[in-house]
């Protein structure tokens, strides 16, 4: 069975952060390919500017366009309203059984996933990767995780150090807004689409999600 891993985020928009973590894990863990999943309607962020999720899908299509190891799953998206990982990894096993689905997440989003929708259900459902970033994430420990177990030990047991790689959604969108070069922190087509649309102009851009 193909073990693909599956990156969900706002991408808003999509950096060279997100590329280098996916090469990371797919590296690390031995996966085929990873696939980039932008949420339609993230449920524990409150954004204040996230650009159309057309927008969004078609950054990634760009950033990702000439390497065969990523790619992109449009589920989240198709699907619409607020996006549940446990909905959308329940509703990926059906349309592709012959995939073994790797859910990655951040140290951060870890310490978060008791909060999640059916997160046990979730659980069952496929194997999770958890990134540490250095100089970014505090390490955690299996007690500070109020999950049952054997889930705090289990998504600890195997956690990957990712590249030390200082550039965030909204450190993009920020400079954006103040006319800054935004060159190497995405692609050069991303930031062709970024320009060419006008995503992002407004000072309101600076706020909201950060990675």
């Amino acid at each position: 069975m193909e073990k693909i891993g599956i990156l969900g985020g706002t991408f808003n928009p999509v950096h060279t952060g997100h590329l280098l973590l996916a090469h990371t894990v797919r590296e690390t863990c031995g996966l085929t390919r990873v696939l980039l999943m932008p949420c339609h309607n993230p449920p524990h962020k409150h954004l204040t500017d996230l650009a159309p999720a057309a927008d969004r899908l078609a950054m990634v299509r760009l950033a990702v366009a000439d390497d065969p190891e990523l790619g992109v799953c449009t589920l989240e998206l198709e699907r619409g309203g607020v996006s549940y990982a446990v909905e959308t990894m329940t509703a990926f096993r059906l349309r592709y059984p012959e995939i073994e689905p790797h859910f990655i997440i951040g140290m951060d989003s870890l310490r978060e996933l008791h909060l999640w929708r059916r997160v046990r259900d979730l659980l069952a459902i496929c194997p999770f990767i958890v990134v540490d970033r250095p100089g970014i994430d505090r390490p955690v420990r299996a007690a500070e995780l109020p999950l049952p177990a054997p889930w705090p030990e289990r998504l600890l047991s195997g956690v990957i150090r990712g590249r030390l790689c200082e550039v965030s959604s909204r450190e993009i969108r920020g400079r954006v807004a103040e006319n800054r070069t935004i060159r190497y922190l995405v692609t050069p087509t991303v930031e062709q689409y970024i320009r060419r649309k006008g995503l992002y102009s407004h000072p309101d851009a600076r706020q909201g999600e950060g990675h």
